[in-house]
């Protein structure tokens, strides 16, 4: 009897696997691509959000930056010379004027699509609406350059001069 050939024999017993399967390796690959796209995807969303409460804090810091203006000259606020309309550029050469037209310039600088409009009462009480377009923020330019109008986003701080 050949002792060589009887070690080649197989004895059927299934042997021990060593490393991974191709298979195993592109379902790994799979789930970790949709893992790290999904974090891309927050992490976009998170620094939007982030933009947008800028934005926001730019606004109102602008809106009490043109109150204490008028606070500063008020016998012009009250006679209604710090009053403007949205879009309206302010008129004149006297110091309120010059205020008006500094924080309008402001406005457009800081917030997307940004304007203000300013309104004083008998009483003494003004309201200054700032608004801007939020969906430049959130990424919808599409939205808008098909000709869909979004509503901007409006502050108004009310304050006794």
């Amino acid at each position: 009897m050949n002792t060589h050939s009887k070690s080649m024999i197989s004895s059927g017993a299934p042997t021990s696997q060593r490393g991974f399967s191709m298979v195993e390796v592109l379902v790994t690959v799979i789930v970790l691509a949709i893992g790290l796209l999904g974090l891309a995807g927050l992490q976009a969303y998170g620094l939007q959000n982030n933009h947008g409460a800028y934005v926001r804090s730019q606004a109102s810091l602008l809106s009490y930056d043109i109150v204490d203006s008028m606070r500063a000259n008020r016998n012009a606020a009250l006679q209604g010379n710090y009053d403007v309309d949205f879009g309206a550029a302010p008129g004149g050469g006297d110091q309120a004027a010059l205020d008006v037209d500094q924080w309008v310039n402001d406005l457009a600088r800081a917030l997307p699509g940004g304007e203000g409009e300013i309104r004083v009462n008998a009483n003494g009480v003004a309201t200054v609406s700032v608004r801007w377009n939020e969906d430049r923020i959130r990424g919808r330019e599409e939205a808008l350059d098909a000709g869909d109008s979004a509503e901007p986003t409006v502050i108004v701080t009310r304050t006794r001069i």
